[in-house]
C-alpha cells in the first residue's frame, strides 16, 4: 500500500481509543471502496441461482473467523487471487461477536483492511451469521419485546458496519409440539417476517441485503421438506410484496463445533446430502429462492467436501475447524495454549456438562477464551503467526476448491458490480451500538 500502512491502521481500528478507533475505521472503509473492494450483498448472484440461470454447480463458502481475523482474512484473499475466487464470504454469528469481542464495526474493519493490504478488488461480502432468537427469553411477552428489540440493535450495527449479508435465524422458536408443520413453523416465520421487514426498510437505497432464513436448529433432527414448505409459504403470506430471503439453512446430521469424545476428538458426523438437494430443489423450483445452506461443517472429513455441490448446495458455514487449527497449532506459543486452559477452569465451569472429561470441557469452552487473549494471539511473533496462517492459507485452498469456487469471479461480476456510488457515507459514530444486542447462548457454530 502506498501512503497507507494496513497493519498499523487496523491493529488502531482493533485496539485503539476513543477517536483514533474511529478515525482508523472510517479510513479503512474509505480507502477499502475507492481501491475497488466494496462491501456488497450477495443477493444477486442467489436469485440467478433461483431462476437456474447459473449452470455451473459451487457452494459459497463462509468463513467464520474468530481468531488472528485480519491476518486470516489476508490469506483467504490471498487465495482468492490467485484462483480468480470471486464466491466467497466473511461472517461472525451473533454469539461469536460476544465471546470474540469483535463487535460489526472492528470485524469489517479487519476484513477490508486485508483486501487493501492483499490489493484485492471486486465485492466483498460480510455477513452477520445466525442473528438468532433466544428461545428460553422468548417465553413471555416481555422477553419477546427485549429480544426483539436487540436483534433489531444488532442489525442496526451490523447495518451501519456495512454488513451487506445478514442471517435470521429463528429456528430456535420452532414448536414441534403443534401437531401440524404450519403451526410448528409459525414463530419462526413471523420472526424471519419481521426482520426481513426491518432490515428492508433500513438498507441502502439501491441494495439489496442478502437475507437468510433457517428451519430447523442446527445439532437436532433432519428437516422435511414439508417444513421448508410451511415456513417458505408463511414467510411469502407476512412478507407480501417486500421483497424476502434469498436462502434457507436446514439441518443434515451436523452439530456446531462437532461432538467431541472422551480424548477431545471429534466423532464422526453423517450426512444427508439429500436434504440438501432436495431443499434445494424446492427454493427454486417452488419459490425462486437461491437454495439450501449447510451450517457446522468446518469439522468435517476432507473427503466429503466435494458432494457439497454435487447436492447443489448454496452456502456452506465454516468455522470450528479453523478456530481448531489455531488453538493446537504448533506454533501457538504453549504459554498462550496453558493460558487459555486455564481460563476455561477459571471461568467456565458452570458450563461445564455432568461427565464430561477434562478435555471435552476444554474442547467446548475454550472459545470463551478467545476476546481476553485476542491481543496476546495478534501480537504474538511474527514467525510463529506466520506459520499458523500458513497452514490455514493451505486449508482455505483446500476448500475453496473442493466447494467449486475457483474461477468464480467473472460470474459474481456478472451479477454483482463492486461500485460503491449506492453505498451511504461511513461514519463510525453509527457502526458503534449498544452492547445489549449480543447475547451468548452457547449457540452458533
Amino acid at each position: 500500500m502506498t501512503d497507507i500502512n494496513a497493519d498499523q491502521l487496523v491493529h488502531t481500528a482493533v485496539f485503539g481509543d476513543g477517536d483514533a478507533k474511529a478515525a482508523a475505521r472510517r479510513t479503512i472503509h474509505m480507502e477499502a471502496r475507492r481501491r475497488g473492494a466494496v462491501s456488497s450483498s450477495i443477493y444477486p448472484l442467489y436469485m440467478g441461482f433461483g431462476r437456474n440461470e447459473i449452470a455451473r454447480r459451487f457452494t459459497v463458502p463462509a468463513f467464520n473467523i474468530r481468531a488472528l481475523t485480519y491476518d486470516a482474512a489476508r490469506a483467504l484473499f490471498r487465495v482468492a487471487m490467485r484462483h480468480d475466487v470471486g464466491a466467497f464470504i466473511f461472517e461472525i454469528a451473533r454469539s461469536e461477536i460476544g465471546y470474540t469481542e469483535q463487535r460489526p464495526a472492528e470485524y469489517a474493519a479487519c476484513v477490508l483492511a486485508a483486501a487493501m493490504a492483499e490489493g484485492f478488488e471486486g465485492p466483498v461480502f460480510i455477513q452477520g451469521d445466525h442473528f438468532q432468537a433466544s428461545a428460553k427469553k422468548w417465553a413471555t411477552p416481555e422477553g419477546q419485546t427485549a429480544e426483539m428489540k436487540a436483534l433489531e440493535s444488532l442489525i442496526d450495527e451490523a447495518l451501519a458496519a456495512e454488513f451487506y449479508n445478514i442471517d435470521i435465524d429463528t429456528s430456535t422458536l420452532v414448536n414441534l409440539d403443534f401437531p401440524t408443520r404450519e403451526e410448528q413453523q409459525r414463530a419462526n416465520y413471523e420472526g424471519t417476517a419481521h426482520l426481513t421487514k426491518y432490515i428492508r426498510e433500513r438498507e441502502p437505497k439501491g441494495l439489496t441485503v442478502s437475507v437468510g432464513g433457517e428451519i430447523g436448529e442446527v445439532g437436532k433432527y433432519n428437516t422435511h421438506p414439508e417444513e421448508v414448505r410451511a415456513y417458505a409459504d408463511g414467510l411469502k403470506r407476512l412478507l407480501g410484496a417486500v421483497t424476502g430471503i434469498s436462502k434457507i439453512s436446514v439441518q443434515t446430521g451436523t452439530s456446531h463445533g462437532g461432538v467431541p469424545l472422551p480424548d477431545g476428538t471429534i466423532a464422526q458426523a453423517k450426512i444427508d446430502f439429500e436434504v440438501l438437494r432436495e431443499t434445494t430443489r424446492i427454493c427454486r423450483e417452488e419459490y425462486g429462492i437461491g437454495g439450501s445452506v449447510q451450517h457446522g461443517a468446518s469439522t468435517l472429513p476432507e473427503s466429503v467436501f466435494n458432494h457439497f455441490p454435487e447436492s447443489e448446495a448454496v452456502e456452506i458455514h465454516l468455522a470450528t475447524g479453523f478456530q481448531n487449527m489455531i488453538l493446537d497449532a504448533p506454533a501457538m506459543p504453549q504459554e498462550i495454549k496453558d493460558g487459555i486452559r486455564d481460563f476455561c477452569f477459571e471461568h467456565c465451569l458452570d458450563e461445564r456438562k455432568p461427565g464430561q472429561t477434562d478435555e471435552q470441557f476444554v474442547y467446548t469452552s475454550r472459545k470463551k477464551a478467545l476476546g481476553p487473549f485476542k491481543r496476546r494471539m495478534w501480537e504474538m511473533d511474527a514467525s510463529a503467526k506466520d506459520a499458523i496462517i500458513r497452514e490455514l492459507e493451505e486449508k482455505f485452498e483446500f476448500l475453496m476448491e473442493k466447494l467449486g469456487v475457483f474461477g468464480t469471479k467473472d460470474i459474481v461480476a456478472k451479477y454483482i458490480k463492486a461500485t460503491p456510488g449506492n453505498l451511504p457515507e461511513y461514519t463510525a459514530a453509527s457502526a458503534e451500538l449498544t452492547a445489549a444486542a449480543v447475547v451468548d447462548p452457547n449457540e452458533g457454530e
